[in-house]
């Protein structure tokens, strides 16, 4: 079985795949994870949609988490801790080719938010973990702080902020396709989910494509949030593709780069840059969720896929 991006790939004739397909096998479930798609929810609330008692329901969740499909994580809630599901995937493909080997040639690494390696901000900005804020809060030096490294949320009005990923490939690879994934939306002074920005991203200096976020949501809130957060409070689940045809915003093509013009295997890393450009239509600002903060449990994910 093999782990993509947004998607899992199973091989029939692989040791587990047995346990996926009871685990599909049963309306209820399947129900379940559409449902956890869209972003992640807590046993009660599951509950309460599909009307179905807690105890049925854990059953149900229990299948789904031994068969690796869903995730659970405990939060603190006002009495005592509350459990809280989300997919892991979008697409389940079921691979009936064993012959298919290319499936399984990515390599996949996980960044978090914190480990930035630049960055060029202006106000509003700043970057806290999941117990205080790092640094003062509207001071671009913030991101200087030696525990910026532990931030699991980082804002600014406008400008970028840049990582560099290893790139992990074996000796002759063709990397024939690289996704992004993460978890953002705009920064507005407060919150506004009417607040466009066209979020940018670079790889290696070259554009490949923007995204409009529809604005910086605080109407409820973020899923792994702690008690005491009170600023954006969750973003979108967005994927940068980029193969041979072209790049891709969740599946929508956004420019015509090709990977090939990314020049991976003439850089010693893999350099991305997330920003607004400079004279965007809509400079929005970013908010950038870590994998304990927002509604999905995620750091930002690279994946290059190779031949």
């Amino acid at each position: 079985m093999a782990a993509t991006t947004n998607n899992l790939v199973i091989d029939v004739d692989t040791p587990g795949a047995d346990v996926i397909f009871k685990a599909l096998g049963h309306p209820p479930r399947l129900k379940i994870l559409k449902y956890l798609e869209s972003r992640a929810h807590t046993v009660s609330q599951i509950s309460e949609n599909f009307n179905t008692p807690v105890t049925t329901l854990n059953q149900h969740l229990k299948v789904l988490e031994e068969a690796k499909l869903i995730q659970t994580d405990l939060r603190p809630a006002s009495r005592g801790t509350e459990k809280v599901c989300s997919s892991l995937y979008q697409k389940l493909i079921c691979n009936l080719n064993s012959n298919l080997e290319h499936l399984d040639q990515a390599v996949e690494i996980r960044m978090p938010v914190g480990a930035y390696s630049d960055f060029e901000i202006i106000r509003p900005c700043g970057i806290a973990s999941k117990s205080k804020f790092i640094g003062l809060i509207g001071d671009p030096d913030a991101f200087l702080e030696p525990e910026h490294i532990e931030a699991q949320i980082l804002w600014f009005g406008s400008g970028y902020v840049e990582y560099r990923f290893p790139k992990r490939l074996p000796h002759n690879a063709r990397p024939t396709h690289l996704s992004i994934t993460m978890e953002i939306c705009s920064e507005a002074v407060g919150v506004n989910s009417d607040f466009p920005s066209d979020i940018t991203l670079w790889i290696n200096s070259v554009d490949i494509g923007t995204w409009r976020s529809p604005g910086d949501f605080g109407d409820r809130k973020g899923m792994l949030n702690p008690d005491w957060w009170k600023l954006s409070q969750y973003g979108h689940l967005k994927t940068w593709q980029v193969d041979a045809k072209g790049c891709f915003v969740d599946g929508v093509k956004v420019a015509q780069t090709t990977i090939s013009d990314l020049k991976i295997l003439e850089h010693p890393y893999v350099l991305l840059r997330i920003g607004n450009k400079p004279g965007a239509e809509k400079p929005g600002g970013v908010n950038l969720f870590g994998a304990e903060m927002g509604d999905y449990p995620t750091d930002i994910l690279m994946r290059i896929e190779y031949t």
